[in-house]
Formats: C-alpha cells, structure tokens, sequence
C-alpha cells in the first residue's frame, strides 16, 4: 500500500484528520508524512497518538504513516520502543541496518529515504478543515488507483 498511496505531510492532527477523511471520501489510500526531523522535534509519542486520534475521527480512512528521525539514531530507537509503525532514518548505513533489525524484531519498519510528497501542509497550518479537505481531495483525485 505504501508505494501506491499519496504521500501528505501533515504537520498536526488536522492536517491528518482532513487528509483522512480525504481519503476515505475518494475511496483511496494515503500515506501521511512528518515533517523533516518530527522524530526529534516533536517525538514519538506525540507522532504515535497523532495517527492513532487521527484514525479513531476517520475509522473507514486506509492510512501508512511514517515519523522522520532525520539521521539521529536515539530519536529512531525512541520510536521503535514508542510503538511507531515506520520510520525514517537517513543516519549511515551501517546504524541503519542495525535500527532496521531492531524495528523488525518490534513489527516497525524502517526506512532511509524519505518518500517525495505529493502535498505539504506545511502552508495551510491555521487552514480550516475543509480548505485542508480540498487541498488532500485534489491530489488524491489525480492519483491513480490500485486494486
């Protein structure tokens, strides 16, 4: 699902909000992104129970996430034991491989490129909910749908 899914970074809970119900509206899944370094900013416990009120207010919503912890590891290792699903760690490779055998030992994943967006919300952050609606509808009306 995550390499077919747009990929949205959302900077707070309604910016995930809205593009969930984005893309339950349009019966398409998505992918939301933190923002370069949350990992470290705003932390894994913060990013956890973001995702999860997001899909508790848009339950019908098929949705990836993933925290980036930019290149520090213990930010990284955080999010592992914090319960994050994915992450991005763009650290050296050999500290990658390590946290990437970790977090599959937990049931994360980890990655070490962070996904090109097809929409930042970083614009919109005082945006009302259905202006940051819209804006989700739009991109996940021009991406292809998977079976």
């Amino acid at each position: 699902m995550e390499e077919s899914a747009p990929v949205i970074v959302v900077h707070g809970l309604a910016h995930a909000v809205a593009a969930l119900e984005a893309a339950a509206g349009a019966g398409k899944p998505v992918m939301l992104l933190s923002a370069p370094d949350a990992g470290i900013a705003g932390g894994p416990g913060w990013w956890r129970e973001l995702i999860a009120a997001a899909r508790e207010a848009v339950p019908s919503a098929h949705v990836a996430n993933l925290l980036d912890c930019g290149g520090d590891a213990g930010a990284a290792q955080a999010a592992i034991r914090a319960g994050v699903e994915a992450i991005v760690f763009s650290g050296r490779a050999d500290v990658a491989e390590r946290l990437a055998d970790i977090a599959g030992q937990r049931g994360a994943r980890l990655v070490t490129e962070r996904p090109e967006p097809a929409l930042d919300l970083a614009d919109a952050f005082f945006a009302s909910l259905e202006t940051l609606r819209r804006r989700c509808a739009v991109i996940l009306a021009s991406a292809p749908t998977f079976c």
